[in-house]
């Protein structure tokens, strides 16, 4: 069987070559008698077509990038939701190929520039949130509203970004898009970028996933040198139990204060909010499940594949990009210790018995829900019986709202 496929193709090459060899792109037939300078021709103008010969390092540089990226999805199982999606995205948009031919995402008229304009109007970071608030249950919140202020003292990474990239000669505009890096939250980051400076969503978008994606490498050193053994082993008192009253009163009040505070972030926390009250109602079991498993999905490979897809070597491989990655590192590691100080602060204030284990402080970046699972990983190294995961949702979801606010009130300065 295979013997005979192998005699089929070069039969249907054979019958190709000799139709290449009479036509060219250009000048139509070539005269009898001269096939064997049309053939060359042919395929010398099929070499210029090919990825081979418009690849520049660039391009190698950026599909080594992307195979990384699904290499740590596979191997180390970092965000694979987000990682395999980018990193395809990246090799996509890194095939070299000539300029005109409608492929490319920055090409008016391609598939993938269709695609891309979701990202670029601001459209798939709200159903992200529409997802996510039909998956968050605010419980651990509701019952503990003090760690509210822990989310919210983790959004000092977005000014100190803010400060940074000004430092490093941005444009105001910019640095309020880039500053969202520190917020740990990437639909966030794409939305205020697509605002403020679409010319950036790319490099800010990558970055803001990619630290999400390496919060298990990068938080854990930083909370052993600042959390000491006897505070890691502080025990919280369990949750109280919270009523279905206040679980369907939570994001409706919650919605009209934070889009009343910040009403620019209203489609992000307008959509999260709508999630919640799907979920909780008890009456959209269909639409909240929708919302939170078929939706999410499709919009996450969308959003992940067009955003590596952005990330087009002649475009992406600047100066600033290489600055805002460390912007993005530096003003994750801030937030982090922000949230980290925050509680021990705190506990400066609370009865002994009282206490909360400032381990926690460490989710209040918006990085749901991955940030708190380190947090729980890191308490049960200390105690394998004190567990810290509902503890630590409340500061992680109450990042992704203060992250939106925060957002919001970049873009009513800024816009």
């Amino acid at each position: 069987m295979k013997k005979f496929l192998t005699v089929l193709s070069i039969l249907g090459l054979l019958y190709i070559l000799p139709l290449v060899a009479g036509t060219t792109f250009d000048q139509g037939v070539i005269p009898e008698g001269d096939n064997g300078s049309g053939l060359l021709r042919g395929l010398a103008h099929f070499w210029e077509y090919t990825g081979f010969a418009n690849a520049t390092i660039g391009n190698l540089l950026m599909i080594a990038i992307g195979l990384f990226f699904i290499y740590l999805a596979i191997k180390f199982h970092y965000e694979p939701l987000l990682l395999i999606p980018i990193g395809t995205g990246i090799l996509l948009g890194n095939i070299p190929f000539q300029e005109g031919i409608g492929v490319g995402i920055y090409e008016s008229g391609s598939v993938l520039n269709y695609l891309y304009f979701g990202v670029t109007q601001g459209i798939y970071p709200p159903l992200i949130f529409l997802g996510i608030g039909a998956m968050t249950d605010f419980s651990s919140l509701i019952s503990n509203p003090r760690l509210m202020l822990l989310g919210a003292a983790a959004q000092i990474g977005i000014f100190a970004t803010f400060v940074g990239a000004i430092a490093l000669g941005f444009e105001i505009h910019e640095a309020g898009a880039i500053s969202i890096i520190g917020g740990a939250d990437g639909p966030t980051a794409i939305f205020a970028s697509a605002k403020l400076a679409p010319q950036l969503i790319g490099s800010i978008a990558i970055a803001a996933y990619s630290y999400m994606a390496l919060v298990p490498v990068i938080q854990p050193p930083i909370m052993r040198l600042m959390i000491t053994k006897k505070e890691r082993l502080i025990r919280m008192k369990p949750p109280r139990a919270v009523s279905k009253l206040e679980k369907i009163l939570f994001p409706i009040i919650a919605l009209l204060l934070t889009t009343f505070i910040s009403p620019t972030a209203m489609p992000l926390l307008g959509m999260l909010f709508f999630g919640n009250i799907l979920k909780e109602s008890g009456v959209t079991d269909r639409l909240a499940e929708t919302a939170r498993t078929k939706m999410i999905d499709i919009v996450t490979i969308l959003l992940g594949v067009t955003v590596g897809a952005s990330t087009q070597a002649n475009v992406f491989l600047t100066s600033g990009s290489i600055k805002i990655f460390m912007l993005g590192a530096a003003s994750f590691i801030v937030a982090t210790a922000g949230g980290l100080l925050f509680a021990k602060i705190m506990n400066l204030f609370l009865s002994k018995n009282n206490k909360i284990n400032p381990l926690i402080g460490a989710a209040g970046v918006s990085a749901v829900p991955d940030s708190a699972r380190v947090v729980q990983m890191e308490g049960i190294k200390s105690d394998s019986s004190n567990h810290l995961l509902m503890h630590a949702m409340a500061p992680n979801v109450s990042g992704v709202i203060g992250s939106a606010v925060a957002a919001g009130i970049m873009m009513s300065f800024l816009s």
